[in-house]
């Protein structure tokens, strides 16, 4: 029953604020001035959250800037000269200077309009590509590995080795890393280059 008791109690009290805002003849509430009742130089999370970090404390310093209705007189100034001026041109004036200030800038538009455009072209020339990747590949692995390419050895090319030599062999010049390998000896039969490396042939495998 408390329970109760309470809350028709502020029912009954929202009702009758509800009713005095919305009478006509109450007056609306923009048009009411705020005045600060509590400045603090400590920092406020509440203020916080309600400017989306902006206004970290309400203090002495910030209420002027915030609770401003006017600007400064020195705007002020600069503003009632600006109405002044533009008071003494005459229409015909007047339209001609807008029309030559949208002239100019139409003008910088366009100008910008082609450099980004400019730009952009530029960009996608550099970022396109000017070589194969499989063909590359292709290359590196011919190179280091010999793959794909043919074990015969085009004639009246390369050297032979000769037997009957003690201790007389190819050795293998491979890439950077790999071991040196002696041949046996072997009967008087040419031996097949291929990208700087003797291949063995026959049957005649590699130490």
């Amino acid at each position: 029953p408390s329970v109760l008791d309470s809350f028709a109690l502020l029912s009954g009290q929202l009702n009758t604020l509800n009713k005095v805002l919305k009478h006509e003849k109450t007056p609306l509430l923009r048009n009411q001035v705020i005045i600060p009742l509590v400045l603090s130089p400590d920092r406020d999370e509440e203020i916080m959250r309600q400017t989306e970090g902006r206004v970290p404390v309400f203090s002495h310093e910030v209420v002027p800037d915030h609770l401003r209705t006017k600007p400064d007189p020195e705007v002020e100034e600069q503003e009632k000269q600006l109405i002044t001026d533009a008071a003494r041109i005459s229409p015909d004036v007047a339209q001609k200077q807008i029309q030559s200030l949208n002239k100019m800038c139409s003008n910088l538009l366009e100008k910008i309009s082609k450099e980004e455009r400019e730009s952009e072209s530029g960009g996608l020339r550099q970022n396109k590509q000017t070589f194969n990747p499989a063909d590359t590949n292709a290359l590196v692995a011919a190179v280091a590995f010999g793959k794909g390419l043919s074990n015969r050895r085009p004639p009246g090319s390369g050297g032979s080795v000769q037997s009957g030599q003690p201790g007389a062999g190819g050795i293998i010049a491979g890439a950077s890393g790999m071991q040196q390998v002696a041949m046996s000896g072997a009967p008087a039969q040419q031996q097949p280059m291929l990208a700087g490396v003797q291949m063995a042939q026959g049957g005649q495998p590699g130490k």
